[in-house]
């Protein structure tokens, strides 16, 4: 196993997953009852007839917070990763991959139960992405893969929203949190997909007291507090939390501290695929933050780096992330 850092700027966790992106057309999605733009938790069967169905497609290690820590880590700050894959090919695929990102993954393989885990991601001609997920091993994870010393070295642990569906998972999310907060450390949480938070709303309001940074799209946002009025969300937020920071698509983001604020505009870019925007935006976020960047030079390098990705498909950026950190 190697050896972790003497200390994370960053430490992710979530659900391991490779993810499979393929083009498909708007009938595509109606011929297999999928609403667009959200994500959908499916069984093994449903996960192998989807995939057999598919366009071909782009495959790679994956999941939200795997994805943040990639890329934060191609921006130059320390970073680690907990999430459970199985012991097979796939597993072994994100395991090597996650570690060439620069991503510390210390987290052992599950040697006797369900697959690694993946998802299935339809992207439609106007770049919006619709998620299939077979969490297979990655819901296995629970309080006792948690890393206590490195949850305690990080200087910031962050909170990807989908691990909350399993039970076992919600255990883990907890007893990290309570982890970092008890080390002095920041929680960031993730809310990840308005579905998820519609499972999941009062759960995830009672953990905002605990929460130093929230992440949260306007449909996200609007549906934690139950309003279709993204000020009266954002206002909400601002009381609910030390540090919200709320992106919204093209309109770019908006980043709130007590009585300050940060407006951020959408870095350009030519929408092909949003896979992972969310996810790189937080991680050139957080980067930021721990280079000592301001709250709206943090929110540009998010900005710049969810632009890196929706250009084409795939979750992950494909250019030199080193040199987009180090031109501010």
């Amino acid at each position: 196993m190697p050896q972790p850092p003497a200390s994370l700027d960053l430490l992710c966790l979530g659900n391991a997953i490779v993810d499979v992106v393929a083009p498909v057309t708007e009938a595509f999605l109606a011929a297999h009852a999928m609403a667009k733009g959200t994500m959908h938790l499916i069984d093994t069967e449903t996960a192998e007839a989807l995939y057999a169905a598919m366009p071909p497609g782009v495959e790679s290690s994956g999941g939200s917070a795997a994805n943040t820590a990639a890329v934060a880590a191609g921006l130059g700050i320390e970073v680690g990763f907990l999430g459970k894959v199985a012991d097979d090919q796939l597993g072994a695929v994100f395991r090597h991959d996650i570690v060439a990102a620069g991503v510390h993954y210390p987290t052992p393989p599950l040697t006797d139960g369900a697959p690694t885990a993946r998802c299935l991601i339809m992207v439609t001609p106007d770049g919006q992405r619709t998620m299939n997920t077979f969490l297979g091993a990655s819901v296995s994870f629970g309080e006792d893969d948690l890393d206590h010393d490195l949850i305690r070295a990080a200087k910031t642990l962050y909170l990807e929203g989908f691990l909350f569906d399993p039970a076992p998972a919600q255990a883990a999310f907890r007893g990290a949190a309570r982890l970092a907060r008890e080390a002095g450390r920041r929680v960031a949480l993730s809310l990840s997909d308005p579905f998820c938070v519609a499972r999941h709303r009062e759960a995830f309001r009672a953990l905002l007291p605990t929460i130093d940074i929230l992440f949260a799209n306007e449909a996200e946002i609007t549906s934690l507090f139950e309003t279709d009025d993204f000020n009266q969300a954002a206002a909400a937020a601002r009381q609910a939390v030390p540090l919200a920071v709320l992106t919204r698509s093209e309109h770019g983001s908006l980043i709130l501290e007590g009585v300050a604020q940060a407006m951020v505009p959408a870095a350009p870019a030519e929408v092909v695929d949003t896979t992972g925007a969310g996810d790189a935006y937080a991680a050139g976020f957080l980067a930021g933050l721990s280079q000592g960047r301001g709250l709206a030079a943090s929110g540009w390098l998010g900005s710049r780096a969810a632009a890196a990705v929706i250009g084409h498909y795939g979750a992950r950026p494909r250019i030199d992330l080193a040199g987009l950190a180090a031109a501010g």
